[in-house]
């Protein structure tokens, strides 16, 4: 079933043609990533797709029931509004219920008519079990302060307050623009298996490349004005992105013949002005404009930097508290010069600001940091706040270096540097103010690598760039002679650049993991399995040891056990059944959810023992009664 459809559409930015002529049909059922270069469009469509913009020509169709839910990168908020009122800000019928219920209940004067019309509306309309599920996805983003004024919270916090109104709001489309920027690696292995079970259509973008792999059915890529839609995943948008540069090369070599043979035949100045020889002039300029780009401006990263002697950097008994809460404990290291470091942890957990100690931008409470002599420090922070906004581009890279020396020796202006980094020359001059979030964080590590380091510093260069610029970032770290310490939630960029991982735990811990993400990430695993299996195969020792020491007869315990375990299930069942409403019910809007969660989890576990030892007792008294009847 179609659900939306846009025809021809164009959209142009001043001089900047954004998208030409393109059309696209959305169903039900399809998961489609969006992805391109930094300014190629991609927020554009989604905003014209979900009606926010609208674009010069063509036009959008959708059915009147269709109803679209879309997450902007920068969504707005409001700062007096309560967690729970921004998350049931959506303008379903059902979001306005709900808002209207949230705040009759809170009314001191309310009408007991109107909350009785309003619980049955909610019933009728499964208000209750929307509710609980925002406070779930709400929990499992790391928000758990319901109450708390959204204007108190975090950028990053206010981000997921915003996924979370999103993914409850009921719609036949999903719209998310970077939806796993601020989330850690957790959070975002349970959006993929979220977005995975959701019925409905999904259209968004990401740059995280494992989640394209994993959730999505249809890839579009905007390149240059033109829409480019490759069916399967991002493994094989790859195939079939070959697959098409390979063809149009072909196209492109053939293109290049004919028009040798034209240029060859006008250049012999042909005698007269005849129809056939002005007809294969106009054939020359047509050959000349049906060409296919295919010399791309790529981001050729290969710079010489500057020599690095034995000594690097040395942290010892590293200490760092802020607000009572120590989030670095006594860490110590040793930089080696080929070091390939990935920081991950939850947010907040002090990723940053280790980074932030080594880079020497903030001084520990105890320990020491020690530089070597030959360090050249280039750090790439996660804010781009420090860039002038006043300053033009290429006076931002000019102010790191005139020119760069690359490892084989060539020397390249900093407006040649521009233009591999996909800053045409007539975009140089643009102002720092008028870029977007992802050129402003492009033309940052533009100006980190103008300097020649030979140490870098990179906190969350993920965010933002675009796939072709990580992937060339990603091949100069491979080559880049110097250590690299990466702070990231990318898995995919972490699996390719780290060999070596600091994994930040409770109260300031850093464990120190041996090779990269998906390597820590089986490690742990197997950890919980083994775990898993070694308890569960002492249980079953530990029982097997007990049948063979005892008589088989109930001891005086194990009668009363028998006796009163059915009466003891069932108030475990009917104490789950009391959480669970407490849950669904409004008024839990003033309860610690993770209390109630933690406490029926409890039960859950509780309930599970019982009915072993009830199977156990069972059988136990039914092999006692067969003894009896034989004797």
């Amino acid at each position: 079933m179609n659900l939306l459809s846009i025809e021809n559409i164009s959209k142009s930015y001043s001089e900047k043609q954004l998208l030409d002529n393109i059309s696209l049909g959305i169903n039900q059922g399809d998961k489609i990533g969006v992805i391109g270069i930094n300014g190629t469009g991609k927020s554009t469509l989604l905003k014209i797709i979900s009606g926010i913009e609208y674009p010069d020509e063509g036009r959008v169709i959708k059915g009147n029931t269709i109803t679209i839910e879309y997450l902007s990168q920068n969504p707005n908020f409001h700062a007096e509004a309560t967690v729970l009122e921004q998350v049931f800000r959506g303008e379903s019928p059902l979001m306005k219920l709900i808002r209207e219920y949230e705040k009759e209940i809170q009314d001191p004067n309310s009408s007991g008519e109107v909350l009785i019309r309003l619980s049955q509306e909610m019933d009728a309309m499964n208000g209750w079990s929307v509710e609980s599920e925002a406070k779930g996805i709400l929990t499992k983003l790391g928000i758990t302060e319901f109450n708390q004024k959204v204007g108190t919270l975090s950028g990053g916090q206010r981000k997921r307050i915003a996924l979370a109104g999103a993914l409850i709001n009921p719609s036949d489309l999903l719209v998310l623009d970077e939806p796993t920027n601020h989330l850690d690696n957790e959070v975002i292995d349970w959006l993929e298996d979220y977005l995975n079970k959701r019925k409905g259509a999904l259209l968004m973008i990401t740059h995280d490349r494992y989640f394209l792999d994993r959730v999505v059915n249809e890839i579009i890529e905007l390149d240059k004005g033109c829409l480019y839609l490759y069916k399967g995943n991002y493994s094989s948008f790859l195939e079939k992105k070959m697959e098409r540069e390979e063809r149009e090369a072909g196209s492109e070599r053939k293109r290049q013949g004919l028009l040798r043979k034209e240029l060859s035949w006008i250049r012999r100045g042909a005698q007269g002005r005849s129809t056939k020889q002005k007809a294969r002039k106009d054939r020359f300029e047509r050959l000349k404009e049906s060409g296919t780009d295919l010399l791309e401006d790529k981001m050729d990263i290969s710079f010489a930097s500057s020599r690095l002697g034995k000594k690097v950097i040395e942290l010892e008994h590293i200490n760092k508290i802020f607000d009572c809460n120590k989030v670095i404990d006594d860490f110590s290291y040793t930089l080696l010069r080929n070091d390939r470091i990935g920081i991950i942890g939850s947010n907040g957990s002090g990723k940053s600001t280790l980074i932030n100690i080594i880079g020497g931008r903030l001084q520990p409470d105890m320990g020491t940091v020690d530089v070597g002599e030959t360090v050249k420090v280039g750090m790439f922070s996660q804010e781009t706040y420090h860039m002038p906004d006043n300053l033009r581009g290429i006076e931002y890279i000019r102010e790191g270096a005139e020119y760069l020396t690359t490892s084989e020796g060539e020397k390249i202006s900093a407006s040649q540097m521009m233009e591999r980094f996909l800053f045409p020359p007539a975009f140089q001059w643009t102002l720092i103010s008028k870029l977007s979030g992802g050129e402003k964080r492009r033309l940052h590590l533009l100006r980190v690598l103008m300097e020649s380091p030979n140490v870098l510093l990179l906190d969350e260069p993920t965010n933002d760039l675009d796939i072709e610029t990580l992937t060339i970032l990603e091949d100069y770290i491979e080559n880049f002679l110097g250590a690299v310490i990466v702070v990231s939630h990318d898995r995919y960029f972490l699996d390719k650049i780290a060999d070596k991982l600091f994994v930040f735990g409770r109260q300031g811990k850093i464990v120190q993991h041996t090779g990269n993400y998906s390597d820590y990430k089986e490690e742990i695993d197997n950890k919980d399995e083994d775990a898993h299996i070694r308890k569960a195969f002492k249980n079953k020792e530990d029982s097997k040891e007990q049948e063979k020491e005892r008589a088989l007869k109930f001891t005086f315990k194990e009668q009363r056990e028998y006796e009163e375990i059915d009466l003891n299930i069932a108030n475990i069942e009917v104490e789950i059944e009391e959480k669970e409403i407490k849950l669904s019910d409004p008024s839990t809007g003033y309860i610690d959810l993770q209390k109630l969660m933690a406490e029926k989890e409890e039960l859950q576990k509780q309930l599970e023992m019982k009915m072993e030892r009830w199977m156990y007792l069972n059988e136990l008294a039914e092999q006692i009664e067969r003894i009896k009847s034989k004797g």
